[in-house]
């Protein structure tokens, strides 16, 4: 099978984003992954011929540098994250999703592609849609989890990542579509069969699970069909293990 897309992926050695980067290249999409370390792709990726390893801080990247990394790439996949760590959860790099996020959007803005690059943001359940778009969270699980992003800087910054792309860069730019997918609680596992909701179906306080290479195949999905683009553009599914 083959693909004419080309996806810019960050956070392709996580544990998520590697099942991400497999399942692009399984699909015949070329993929560019810049990462710190190509040390920790996953096994038997490094030298496939349509992957291209950028070892560099993304963060570090000046915006001339973003801009060509991101330019012939129709879609961005970030499946960036913190480390869970007391180092990862409370020490730099600060905002690093959001700022990934922004920056990438600018660099996007700055190109003023003839069709909009499509920015696929792996977030959390824990993430609200805006305008109290989750319904069947009340008023006690929001309360609970503004208490989690004011003690927890990754929850805050996974939060303000989408609220950006909700707010700023909204339905109406001509240069960004974009995707919140939204897991629930991560497991290992092989792909099976899941569902993606428009909202929240359960409560944090009772979670369901969702395989990382369900996340991965759903971000497949959106990459190689048009029709689950469309379905989902400007939304942020939360996604579920079926079981």
């Amino acid at each position: 099978m083959t693909s004419q897309h080309t996806v810019l992926l960050y956070g392709g050695t996580g544990r998520t984003g590697g099942r991400v980067l497999t399942q692009l290249l399984d699909r015949g999409v070329a993929v560019r992954a810049i990462v710190r370390d190509a040390a920790r792709l996953p096994d038997g990726v490094a030298d496939h011929p349509i992957l291209t390893v950028v070892e560099a801080d993304l963060l570090g990247l000046s915006p001339d540098e973003l801009r060509g990394h991101l330019d012939g790439c129709d879609t961005v996949i970030s499946c960036l994250g913190h480390t869970i760590s007391v180092r990862g959860i409370l020490g730099p790099p600060h905002n690093l999703v959001t700022r990934a996020v922004r920056r990438t959007c600018e660099a996007i803005e700055g190109l003023q592609p003839t069709y909009p690059v499509r920015l696929v943001l792996m977030s959390s359940v824990s993430v609200n849609r805006p305008l109290r778009g989750d319904s069947r969270r009340r008023g006690g699980e929001r309360a609970y989890l503004a208490v989690i992003r004011a003690l927890t800087p990754p929850a805050k910054d996974n939060q303000a990542a989408a609220d950006y792309l909700a707010r700023e860069v909204g339905s109406d730019s001509r240069a960004v579509e974009w995707v919140v997918v939204r897991p629930d609680t991560l497991e290992p596992g092989d792909v099976s069969e899941y569902r993606a909701s428009p909202e929240t179906t359960t409560s944090l306080f009772r979670p369901d699970h969702t395989r990382m290479a369900n996340v991965a195949h759903f971000m497949g999905e959106l990459t190689t069909h048009p029709d689950t683009w469309t379905r989902w553009r400007y939304a942020m599914p939360v996604l579920a293990d079926a079981a």
